[in-house]
């Protein structure tokens, strides 16, 4: 039986020049994950990780603090969606708001990217397409006594989830809202094919490190 960990990255920088690199306090979520691995004496066998600089910054992390694997892949199948342009395309004013109004505001422009209304650079059913053959390849790696770690982020996480779950996307969105950054969800693959083993799991964050954006 293999296992794949799915990561979503250290917290990101809202309102920063540059939203893509870890705050502060991500670094020290993505060091923290690490941390944990080491403690139980885990390191996984291979890593894979998004191309985004939010994902290869808590991949190096992770991966230092914890001693290994020697390095990882990187696989743009595992990006996030551009919530910046959905957001956007829904209202050219997103950008100003806090970051609690622009969620509520991102969530109504993701139903209706999911529903097709408006114009994207990547429609949803491409989104959904990419991410699926990302985590294909991700169980393919995970043969019997392997463990990939798959650094990536919520809306990826919150899909492979919702098919595992209920075959199809029906919860990508309350999932979505609710993966916690440096979070760690685990799926194991055997004769029956990949299954859901634990979800949004964070126990080694302490309570002040705990964020959702």
């Amino acid at each position: 039986m293999g296992v794949v960990h799915l990561i979503r990255h250290g917290q990101a920088s809202f309102g920063s020049d540059d939203y893509d690199v870890l705050s502060p306090i991500g670094e020290t979520q993505s060091s923290a994950l690490g941390q944990g691995w080491e403690a139980e004496g885990f390191v996984p066998t291979d890593a894979v990780a998004g191309s985004m600089k939010r994902h290869a910054q808590t991949a190096i992390a992770a991966i230092d603090a914890c001693g290994g694997p020697d390095g990882y892949d990187v696989d743009a199948g595992w990006n996030e969606y551009d919530h910046v342009g959905i957001a956007t395309a829904h209202d050219a004013g997103a950008l100003g708001l806090d970051s609690k109004a622009f969620q509520r505001l991102l969530n109504q422009a993701i139903a209706d990217w999911r529903s097709g209304v408006g114009e994207y650079d990547e429609p949803y059913s491409v989104f959904v397409e990419r991410v699926m053959g990302a985590f294909d390849a991700a169980v393919a790696t995970a043969g019997p006594g392997r463990s990939v770690a798959v650094f990536t982020s919520g809306g990826p996480i919150a899909m492979i989830v919702s098919h595992l779950l209920t075959g199809d996307d029906a919860l990508f969105q309350r999932l979505n809202d609710v993966i916690i950054n440096a979070s760690v969800t685990t799926v194991i693959s055997g004769s029956t094919g990949p299954r859901l083993l634990s979800f949004n799991e964070h126990t080694h964050l302490a309570r002040d490190l705990v964020t959702y954006r």
